[in-house]
């Protein structure tokens, strides 16, 4: 699906200053969902980009049961020292929804891991769509990008963009996230053989 400006409402950009250094901001409303692009300024010309999936509970409740708020975090310090962008996609749950993921964890509580959980829900193991990434990076003129991602998968999810690069992004495993590391490692195959 092609996005335009008619779908999509952009705020004015503001300035944003973190512990790890000063961005800007700016949001793109897209129907119910309120995606934010934070960036450097300037933005390089092939510049490290982390989109980053909305995790509530990871990225503000500091969850030990993800390595998501980690990610973020670490993220927001590479991108601050080299240059780039995050963007924040409000996807929470791989696309399946705040309620869904809490019913999914209680899952996870049972001993089912991510993928079997979100399967016994009814859903795809990740529900995500990329539409709005290629229209937030057009709208800054990015043709290029690093991308900062564990993920080779979502290099090619994201069909309608110039990957020149994928970075990796390690993060220590802790007891609560051991599984769910391990499943993201092992069965990244299956989430997109669903499709």
């Amino acid at each position: 699906m092609i996005l335009t400006m008619k779908q999509i409402t952009i705020s004015n950009p503001a300035s944003l200053p973190t512990r790890h250094g000063a961005f800007q901001v700016q949001a793109f409303k897209e129907g119910e969902r309120e995606h934010l692009a934070i960036y450097t300024d300037p933005i390089p010309n092939n510049p490290l980009l982390r989109i980053h999936s909305e995790c509530l509970t990871g990225d503000a409740l500091g969850s030990l049961k993800c390595d998501c708020g980690e990610q973020l975090q670490a993220s927001l310090k590479m991108i601050a020292n080299e240059g780039g962008m995050v963007i924040y996609h409000r996807q929470e749950g791989r696309n399946i929804g705040l309620l869904n993921k809490i019913n999914a964890y209680a899952l996870q509580d049972q001993g089912f891991d991510t993928v079997t959980a979100n399967h016994q829900l009814g859903f795809k193991a990740d529900e995500r769509t990329y539409d709005i990434i290629k229209f937030i990076l057009d709208h800054f003129n990015i043709n290029k990008v690093k991308l900062l991602t564990n993920n080779p998968d979502k290099v090619k999810s994201l069909t309608d963009i110039d990957v020149t690069q994928r970075v990796s992004l390690i993060i220590e495993s802790n007891p609560h996230n051991e599984k769910y590391l391990s499943v993201k490692k092992n069965k990244w195959d299956i989430y997109y053989s669903e499709a």
